[in-house]
């Protein structure tokens, strides 16, 4: 099966939430293990996840992105449980606060500290923890769940559109540096079908799909897929970002 994940070990960073829920079935599915991590809010989200998976072996394991010494004690339990290499690491843990942009005053310092330690350091302290990992297999691949954002400047805040931005640039810079052992790739979705934006609900989504040429948001799966094939079909393709928004963008 020339698409087939059988043997490899993938660690979804934020594998709870509905993106890196999706990416862990479509894995699985594959035949990859899984290992998803939570926050203490999301444990009994990401055991269901697990136990809904094909295939034996997955694990749920708690992690704070923002905290490196919780990082760290991960990795020590990833190697415990499963071995000194590592396949993939998808980076799909995050958060968000709207804003309007015009707002300046909103964005305060505490928010925008906040929303760059999830977002962005957590994202490069999970690529420092566990590179000796993939870089173990001799093939590892890196996925880091970006959005259209970080391009158009649009979004949920002025911040969150920096920090997406700044994945985009991590990507092309982590592509080069762990190169050839690693693979790294960004997937930018545009409007997702999940309660990742607070208060964002299906008149928001309904207005969206009719502006969007493809007509609809993008689910889950569909970014799920576009993660998989990362994987799977592109296979020499490091250092850049597939965008998922059914033409938003445009």
């Amino acid at each position: 099966m020339p698409n087939s994940l059988l043997g490899r070990l993938a660690l979804i960073i934020g594998g709870s939430g509905g993106i890196g829920a999706a990416t862990a079935r479509r894995f699985a599915g594959a035949g990859a293990r899984i290992v998803v991590t939570h926050t203490p809010r999301s444990a009994a989200s990401a055991a269901a996840v697990t136990e809904s998976l094909p295939g034996a072996g997955h694990l749920a394991l708690p992690a704070d992105v923002a905290d490196t010494t919780s990082l760290l004690a991960l990795r020590d339990t990833v190697r415990a449980a499963c071995g000194e290499v590592l396949h993939v690491l998808v980076n799909a843990a995050g958060f968000t606060k709207p804003v309007p942009h015009a707002d300046l005053e909103a964005l305060d310092d505490a928010l925008i500290d906040r929303m760059f330690a999830v977002n962005w350091r957590g994202q490069f302290a999970a690529v420092r923890t566990f590179a000796p990992m993939l870089k173990a297999s001799g093939d590892g691949l890196i996925v880091s769940i970006s959005s259209i954002a970080g391009q158009t400047g649009t979004g949920s805040s002025i911040a969150y559109c920096a920090v997406k931005a700044g994945i985009d640039v991590m990507t092309k810079s982590l592509g080069r540096a762990l190169a050839p052992e690693v693979r790294v790739m960004g997937v930018a979705p545009g409007v997702v079908d999940t309660s990742f934006v607070p208060g964002r609900g299906e008149d928001f989504n309904t207005k969206t799909a009719a502006t969007t040429p493809l007509r609809r948001i993008a689910t889950p799966v569909d970014v799920a897929e576009a993660v998989l094939a990362c994987a799977t079909s592109l296979r020499f393709s490091t250092g850049t970002t597939l965008v998922v928004d059914g033409g938003r963008s445009l």
